[in-house]
C-alpha cells in the first residue's frame, strides 16, 4: 500500500544542497565570495522555519570533498567562514535551541577549523529543538569509505557486516534517513550528498539561488512533498 504524506506533513530529515551562492552574488553586483557568507546567514532563518514546521533534522551541504578543487582563495575563504560561524552565527542557533553537528571528514582540515567545529558542537550540544547538521568536507563516497575503514579497525568480522552494522559507522549514525532533499539554483543532481541516507529521499529542485531562497520557497517545497506518494520500495 502506498504511503501518502498527510496535508502539510513535513519531512523529519530535510537535506539542503545550497547551490548558487556565487552566481547570485554576481547578479547582485557583489564580490562572488560574499555570496557564501550571505548563504551561511540565510541558513538560520530557513532552519528555524523548518523546525517550526515540524522538521527534526536539517542537513546542509556547505563544503564537499570536491570543493577542494576550487581556487585556493575560495577554499581559504570557505574555511575562514567556518571559524566565523563558530564565533558569530552560533549565537543565533543557541538562542533558538538548535543543536549544530558537523558531518564530514577531518582529513585536510586545519587545526583552527577543527577547533571551530568542536567549539560549535560543544556550545550547542544541550539544545533539543532540532539539529542542524553542517556537511563540511563531506562526500557520500568518503563517508562510506571511512566507515568501512573504522569497521576494519574495530575488528568487525565479514560475517557481521550488514546494512545495520554499516549504518552504525556513518558520520553521526544517530541521524535518520533523509526524507526530502532540496537543491537550489537550477541544477538537478545530488552531487555525492547523503548517498546512504538518501536512498528513498524525495527530490525537489528550484531555480531560486540559495541566498535568495525564502521561507515561502520552503513552504512550496513542503507542499509539493506532502502531495507525493512515498512507496519506500513497496
Amino acid at each position: 500500500m502506498a504511503y501518502a504524506g498527510a496535508p502539510n506533513k513535513p519531512p523529519i530529515h530535510l537535506g539542503l544542497i545550497l547551490d548558487g551562492n556565487r552566481r547570485w552574488a554576481r547578479s547582485e553586483g557583489m564580490p562572488q565570495l560574499e555570496g557564501h557568507r550571505l548563504g551561511y546567514k540565510n541558513l538560520h532563518p530557513i532552519a528555524v522555519h523548518a523546525v517550526n514546521r515540524g522538521v527534526k533534522v536539517i542537513s546542509a551541504y556547505v563544503f564537499s570533498t570536491e570543493n577542494w578543487n576550487r581556487t585556493q582563495e575560495e577554499v581559504a575563504y570557505l574555511m575562514d567562514l567556518v571559524v566565523w560561524v563558530s564565533k558569530h552565527e552560533v549565537k543565533k542557533y543557541l538562542k533558538d535551541g538548535l543543536r549544530i553537528v558537523f558531518l564530514g571528514s577531518r582529513v585536510r582540515l586545519s587545526d583552527k577549523v577543527v577547533e571551530a567545529i568542536e567549539s560549535v558542537e560543544e556550545q550547542t550540544k544541550d539544545n533539543t529543538r532540532g539539529i542542524v547538521a553542517l556537511c563540511m568536507n563531506y562526500g557520500g563516497h568518503t563517508e562510506l569509505a571511512e566507515g568501512v575503514a573504522r569497521m576494519i579497525a574495530d575488528g568487525v568480522e565479514p560475517g557481521e557486516v550488514n546494512v545495520d552494522k554499516l549504518a552504525e559507522y556513518l558520520y553521526h549514525p544517530e541521524l535518520p534517513s533523509v526524507d526530502l532533499i532540496i537543491r537550489t539554483s537550477g541544477e538537478q543532481r545530488i552531487s555525492n550528498f547523503m548517498l546512504w541516507r538518501a536512498a528513498y529521499a524525495e527530490l525537489y529542485f528550484t531555480n531560486v539561488p540559495w541566498p535568495a531562497f525564502t521561507t515561502a520557497d520552503l513552504d512550496l517545497a513542503f507542499d509539493e512533498y506532502a502531495s507525493r506518494q512515498r512507496r519506500l520500495g513497496k
